[in-house]
């Protein structure tokens, strides 16, 4: 995808200044789909079938609830994936979000309802959890955005904003009467305000997470217009690498899951390093997993970072190519 300047630009091969040890670090975002605990799904199934309200949406709660076998199939999936940071979405508390990301640190965002953003943390990794975002937030009062600074007081730090933006407006036009849209334009105008803020206050940074936009035709897009307008400038670090599904059968048809990373990180990330990691169809049929699947990238730091992961520094050889890994 070739993207005029301002706009969502491909990124080239990684520059790391030759002899120099580096050490990476991967961050990835993963939207959960109603991850809630068991005594939330249990209640929600009592109240639905007695025509009672319930906090979880009947279809969920019907039909979604997940049992302590299709949590530990999410965790052997987190483990798979090895990230350092997740951006997750979709996620009711942090009790429950340990049951899927174990030996991690947790941050989430506080708010009304069951879906809310947060962030799980690598043991040993440095990091101070951040306030949310109130701007980006559903009526004001759900699914704000929210920050963590990955690595701080040093100069290697990196802001982070984990995001779950509107649903229901994934490819139509922005000016649109339908209030999904309506909402979605808002938030993209909250959104480019705080790029651009973040880029005067500390340009290395990374926003993540479930967009619900569609990359397609960005350069006409109005969203990411709006986003990109200005001094906002940014990379999508998957807008070069060609769409698959997370499973045979899944309902996506483009990605609606982003990782935009700042210019000044640009140089950062390890070419290569953007994966998707679907899963088995028949994996897919008997357990309950998410109708999203993992997306990571790497960094590349220096080595004098305090590595998350016990084991020799990377060579500072740049690696060629993006992966998207499908099925797997």
């Amino acid at each position: 995808m070739v993207l005029c300047s301002g706009l969502l630009l491909s990124l080239g091969p990684a520059a790391v200044r030759q002899g120099r040890a580096t050490r990476a670090v991967s961050v990835a975002t993963w939207n959960l789909e109603w991850l809630v605990s068991p005594e939330t799904a249990h209640a929600g199934r009592l109240a639905c079938r007695a025509g009672r309200r319930s906090a979880l949406p009947c279809d969920v709660a019907l039909e979604q609830s997940r049992d302590s076998a299709d949590l530990a199939r999410l965790a052997r999936h987190a483990r798979r994936v090895a990230a350092d940071v997740f951006a997750f979405q979709e996620v009711e508390n942090a009790t429950i979000a340990r049951r899927v990301f174990r030996h991690y640190d947790i941050c989430i965002a506080p708010g009304k309802g069951l879906q809310h953003v947060g962030f799980a943390i690598r043991r040993g990794l440095p990091h101070r959890c951040g306030p949310p975002v109130d701007s980006l937030s559903l009526n004001g009062a759900q699914r704000p955005g929210l920050l963590l600074t990955l690595l701080p007081d040093s100069t290697a730090a990196i802001d982070l904003m984990v995001v779950h933006l509107k649903s229901g407006c994934a490819d139509a036009a922005l000016p649109s009467k339908s209030s999904a849209c309506s909402l979605l334009a808002r938030q993209a105008d909250a959104l480019h305000q705080w790029l651009v803020e973040e880029a005067g206050r500390q340009p290395r940074f990374i926003v993540l997470g479930d967009f619900n936009r569609s990359d397609r035709e960005p350069q006409r897009d109005l969203f990411w217009q709006t986003l990109a307008g200005g001094e906002a400038s940014f990379s999508d670090a998957g807008a070069a690498i060609p769409f698959s599904n997370c499973h045979i059968g899944a309902p996506f048809s483009r990605a609606i899951d982003h990782v935009l990373v700042s210019r000044a990180l640009e140089h950062a990330l390890l070419a290569g390093g953007y994966r998707r990691f679907g899963y088995d169809a028949l994996e897919a049929t008997r357990y309950r997993l998410s109708d999203h699947c993992p997306v990571r990238v790497s960094l590349i730091l220096p080595s004098t970072v305090p590595g998350p992961i016990d084991g020799p520094a990377l060579s500072s050889q740049p690696v060629g190519g993006a992966s998207n890994v499908g099925i797997m």
